[in-house]
């Protein structure tokens, strides 16, 4: 019955026949599509490095073979030395201060309705080329107040505290009755109560005269005192005006400092009038009238920022600059994944927000925290045109970086042997900060 039943049955689905393996064809696809992506990756990564490798064991002509010569260099070169310095510095300080800003500025941004609007203009510098950004902040940091956006701040906060002196230049003239001493002048003659003494100066542009300056005013006799004039004692014009005497196109010397003194004592002291008039008491009878060094200082003219002891700082700066934008957007990224309920029960526990951020945020975030910090630490190894744009040429020795200095041996100095030494060395200090950076997504994944 069972057979009769299995015959009467509708016949099932046929069985699948055999079809030849595609594996190979899938294969040979594959390969196909990604031998223009090899072609390229062996034309621009593999041979350059391999024929860095072979070529920084022979000397500067190629001809022969310099054994471990061109390593050797690269820790008895004072240049490389250098280089290798400021690379440590580097290292250091710009990927650790470009996060932290970026940490503040995702945190402090976070709740306020604006903080859109405020990361969009700390990013936008990312959008910059490093030689646009070089050549911006080589204007900044340029040392004329009058150019520099960097020293211009710094001299009107010096200023606010410390005034220069209006009368950097000031010099006395021909026949003049002063002579220098200890940077400023002296009268050659005690003056006497009752004759007015007459104080000439030269050498004040006229546009540089200060505002209060007015038309210059030849001194009144006082009996008991002490009474004279000191101005600007020059009319433009050839034999134009009267020397040693004030003249009406002349101007006084607004605020200058006279003191008299007697045995190298100040006995007294007071500051000219607009129109460069002064009287001084009784006490000053019989002493040396003096025009102190203060009158003559020369105007505060900023940090020079490009310097050999600042520059490598303020290149620094330049990169924070434009990499904080950068470490801000990834670190907020990672701050919207942040579960909130652990950050409101760490308020309810008694937790401040400095707490909550240091105990709860910062832990929380140390996975991106770490691929921003690796991320520039790579970036900061080869960086190259910030500190050629910016650090002059009388200060770029002070600032030279590994790939700085493997241009200039390789371009520069006719050294290819020791370019490729640095390049190849180059290669082994990023090597490890990248077999970190696959360990940690490796482990991430895992998760």
């Amino acid at each position: 019955m069972a057979s009769a039943a299995a015959a009467g049955a509708p016949p099932g689905p046929a069985a699948p026949k055999s079809r030849k393996s595609v594996t190979g064809s899938r294969r040979t696809v594959a390969a196909l599509f990604l031998l223009p992506a090899l072609v390229l990756l062996g034309a621009l990564v593999v041979y350059p490095i391999g024929y860095s490798v072979v070529r920084s064991f022979y000397n500067a002509s190629g001809d022969g073979f310099a054994g471990a010569d061109n390593y050797k260099a690269l820790f008895t070169d004072d240049g490389i030395r250098t280089a290798l310095k400021n690379n440590v510095i580097w290292v250091v300080f710009a990927p650790t201060v470009s996060t932290a800003l970026g940490l503040i500025f995702a945190v402090l941004t976070e709740r306020v309705r604006w903080g859109t609007a405020f990361k969009l203009v700390v990013f936008m510098p990312m959008a910059i080329s490093m030689l646009a950004a070089g050549i911006i902040f080589r204007l900044v940091y340029d040392q004329d107040p009058d150019k520099g956006v960097a020293n211009a701040v710094w001299v009107g906060v010096h200023d606010t505290f410390a005034q220069s002196s209006a009368f950097p230049k000031a010099h006395p003239g021909r026949q003049s009755p002063l002579v220098a001493r200890d940077g400023g002048f002296v009268t050659k003659a005690a003056v006497r109560a009752g004759q007015p003494v007459a104080l000439p100066l030269v050498g004040v542009a006229p546009d540089q005269m200060p505002d209060g300056a007015k038309k210059a005013a030849a001194a009144t006799a006082e009996s008991g005192r002490i009474t004279g004039t000191t101005w600007q004692d020059f009319t433009r014009g050839e034999g134009v005006g009267k020397l040693g005497a004030p003249d009406p196109a002349e101007l006084g010397y607004a605020g200058m400092r006279i003191e008299a003194v007697k045995d190298g004592k100040v006995v007294a002291s007071t500051e000219a009038a607009g129109d460069g008039t002064f009287t001084l008491p009784a006490s000053a009878d019989g002493a040396l009238l003096r025009l102190p060094a203060s009158n003559f200082k020369e105007p505060y003219n900023g940090v020079d920022w490009l310097g050999p002891a600042l520059v490598t700082p303020a290149v620094i700066g330049s990169y924070v600059w434009m990499w904080a934008g950068f470490a801000m957007v990834l670190i907020a990224a990672g701050l919207a994944g942040v579960p909130r309920e652990l950050l409101e029960a760490a308020r309810v526990d008694g937790a401040n927000e400095w707490q909550v951020f240091r105990r709860v945020t910062v832990p929380l975030l140390a996975p991106v925290l770490a691929v921003v910090v690796v991320t520039l630490m790579i970036n900061v190894l080869k960086v190259f045109d910030l500190v050629y744009i910016i650090a002059p040429g009388s200060s770029q020795d002070d600032a030279n970086v590994l790939a700085l200095e493997l241009y200039r041996k390789g371009f520069a100095e006719g050294q290819p042997g020791v370019a490729s030494a640095i390049a190849v060395f180059l290669l082994l200090l990023v090597i490890p900060v990248m077999l970190f950076n696959i360990r940690r997504l490796r482990r991430e994944v895992r998760r």
